[in-house]
This record gives structure tokens, sequence and C-alpha cells, in this order.
């Protein structure tokens, strides 16, 4: 069983997917999935991020089989009618944001993951940069070694 459960917003998964600035972060996160201790997951709108930015850098194929590598590791929480009406009353000036925030909470994750906090502050699920996550639940598994 998962330590803790978490919502991967697309700024991770592009910096994990290309390698960019916080990548060792990101890998660091997809390890700790891959290994059983964190469940991650995400909605359709990153994955539609993804696709969208991976295609246009690259190419489709590329960006499906990067999909399909994700979908291995993490799953797809649901946007629903309930989730879009909460994001439309809300105080997130993001709407995009707010959706995935209320999808996670839903979902009721431990940890939003994100490169830009500054996102999520209208809500009270704790959220962290992939090196944050990493460098509390190392300190927390070594407390419980």
């Amino acid at each position: 069983m998962a330590d803790a459960v978490v919502f991967i917003d697309s700024g991770v998964m592009i910096d994990l997917l290309a390698k960019r600035e916080h990548y060792a972060g990101a890998a660091a996160l997809f390890e700790l999935i891959d290994g059983g201790h964190v469940d991650g997951c995400t909605t359709p709108v990153v994955l539609a991020n993804i696709d969208y930015i991976v295609t246009k850098y690259s190419n489709r194929t590329k960006a499906r089989r990067a999909l399909q590598a994700l979908l291995k590791r993490i799953s797809v929480l649901t946007i629903d009618h309930s989730t879009v009406r909460m994001a439309v009353d809300s105080a997130f000036t993001d709407f995009e944001d707010a959706m995935q925030y209320y999808a996670a909470e839903k979902a009721a994750v431990d940890f939003i993951i994100t490169s830009n906090t500054k996102d999520y502050s209208k809500g009270s699920i704790t959220v962290l940069t992939a090196e944050q996550f990493v460098d509390l639940h190392g300190s927390t598994q070594e407390l419980e070694e």
C-alpha cells in the first residue's frame, strides 16, 4: 500500500518527458511511484496538455507513446459536472487549475505536485514541487525505518 496519493500537474510530467530544469525531482517522484511508495494520479486535462505540447514540439507518435507510458504508472481522475460546477464557483482565477484542484479534492489526494505552487494557493490541499515532495517523503521514510 502506498504512503501517499499525489495529483501530478502538467509541468511536472513535461519536466520528466522533456528532461527540463526540474527533471531530477520529477524523475525521483516517478521512482517513488514505480516503487509503490506513492500512488500518482492526474486528470484528462493534463493528459490533453501533454499530448498537445509533445505533438507540437515533436510528433504525434512520440506524444502517444508518452501517454501510454504515463498511463501504466498513474491513474486518471474524473472531471464530472459537479467538479466543473465547483471550479466555476470557486475563487481560483484559472479555470483549468480549479477543475484539476476539485478533481483532486474529490479523490482525497494527499498532495498536489506542480512546478508552480501558486497555481493552487486557493485550496486547502498541500501543494509542493516534485523536489519538495521527494525531500519530505524521504524524510518521512527515514523516520519510519
